[in-house]
């Protein structure tokens, strides 16, 4: 991470393939979203680094994102961790020149890798809220979903209020652990769902399944297969998490509903393709399968605004 500590900010300098205008569009795409908030041209977000809540504010000045925090200056521990949650979250490791170059030959992607250029894909580097946002997600629509994240984080999440508004953060694993179904049927969850969420809370509480352990298989079949394991973990939800939590660039949630919808646009087609079809339009994205589907997605925001 290449960055600069001011103390009473924080900048962080980008790759140059980066957007933050981009970037800003993608996170401002449901209302329904609590976990950071859009005010001008600078998204707010609540973390919290060893029990210290440090709210910031970030922006994009002189080709570095500026991270101001508007409370209070946090210790020196937890600045340096909300620097690297920020480059983990905007994805700043990944180099995406190869990406442009394969972008660049594929009649798909040609356009959107243009049009979107520095596009990153905004990740959930918390391996609970990213599970359990993708469980959520499961066979409804974007709206609902977003309604019932709000719903579970406003009821089991911590929140700060400056200036009168309401930050919040996404509910512990630990706190998730101790519920029962009910807790989470009272706000229209599934049964099935709430078993699933409540399970997934309960393995992390002991060790079971954790961000380390997974990162540390390194080889991403390996990674499939672990989560697999887990009730209310199939494939789409597998993919989804190594995609956005792990960073994976290789990593293809092929049955997802988005991705189909956007090829079904991008090429005039009567209906959505079949998973075969999709394999041969993405014969030629190899590695950087995750980066495709992103930009798909954001090709599907143009035609709703």
């Amino acid at each position: 991470m290449h960055s600069i500590d001011y103390k009473s900010y924080i900048e962080i300098f980008p790759p140059k393939e980066f957007n933050f205008e981009e970037c800003l569009v993608f996170l401002g795409r449901s209302d329904q979203e609590v976990l950071h908030q859009i005010r001008g041209e600078a998204v707010y977000k609540l973390l919290k680094v060893n029990g210290e809540l440090v709210l910031c504010k970030i922006g994009y000045v002189n080709n570095a994102i500026k991270v101001e925090f508007p409370i209070s200056i946090p210790s020196s521990y937890a600045r340096k961790m909300t620097g690297e949650y920020i480059w983990e979250w905007f994805d700043l490791s990944q180099n995406l020149g190869e990406f442009y170059r394969i972008a660049n030959n594929d009649e798909i992607l040609q356009s959107l890798a243009h049009k979107y250029f520095g596009l990153r894909i905004i990740g959930i580097p918390d391996l609970f809220e990213a599970l359990v946002w993708a469980i959520i997600g499961q066979q409804i629509n974007l709206t609902f979903a977003y309604t019932l994240k709000k719903r579970f984080i406003e009821q089991f999440g911590e929140f700060l209020i400056f200036e009168g508004q309401k930050f919040w953060l996404f509910p512990s694993f630990e706190k998730i652990a101790h519920l029962n179904v009910e807790d989470l049927k009272k706000l229209q969850f599934t049964t099935r769902k709430a078993e699933y969420i409540i399970d997934i809370a309960k393995s992390m509480a002991k060790g079971e399944l954790t961000k380390e352990l997974l990162v540390q298989k390194k080889d991403f079949q390996q990674i499939h297969s672990s989560l697999l394991q887990f009730r209310g973990i199939g494939a789409w939800t597998a993919d989804y998490v190594i995609m956005k939590c792990l960073q994976y660039p290789s990593a293809f949630p092929i049955s997802d509903v988005g991705l189909h919808n956007a090829l079904k646009n991008q090429l005039g087609l009567e209906r959505k393709p079949t998973i075969e079809e999709i394999k041969e339009y993405a014969a030629n994205w190899e590695g950087w399968q995750a980066y495709a589907t992103f930009y798909l997605w954001r090709s599907l925001y143009d035609n709703e605004l």
